[in-house]
């Protein structure tokens, strides 16, 4: 899949499936909003949820769109970003989703996820 047709899917697609690591080794995985911008993808989540502790006690993650037939596939490393968030993320989401995460009061946790490996078929 040509790279222009992929960043046309991560923008255009609403969900994407976020798979983090349990403490004893067993992933988790769940749909969450996401925007894609530059070279990162950044969710909104809640700190104390189970992604949310996954993430913190460990980075690595995979993300896939909800497209079996064409699947885009990312494997990562998520970190969470300090407030103030950027300006340009915050926006993206207001965009995509008309959510303002700076005035979210349950999904307090932003997250950037740097691809490692991008699969796609």
């Amino acid at each position: 899949m040509p790279k222009t047709s992929m960043n046309e899917r991560l923008a255009r697609e609403r969900n994407i499936w976020i798979s983090t690591v349990r403490p004893g080794g067993r992933p988790h995985m769940v749909p969450v909003w996401f925007v894609h911008l530059g070279e990162r993808i950044y969710v909104c989540i809640e700190p104390q949820s189970v992604k949310g502790r996954n993430l913190a006690a460990n980075p690595n993650v995979a993300l896939a769109l909800e497209d079996g037939s064409h699947p885009i596939i990312c494997e990562g490393e998520g970190r969470f970003l300090e407030r103030p968030w950027p300006e340009p993320v915050v926006g993206a989401f207001r965009d995509k989703y008309e959510w303002s995460i700076s005035s979210e009061h349950q999904y307090t946790a932003l997250v950037e996820i740097r691809p490692r490996k991008w699969l796609k078929w």
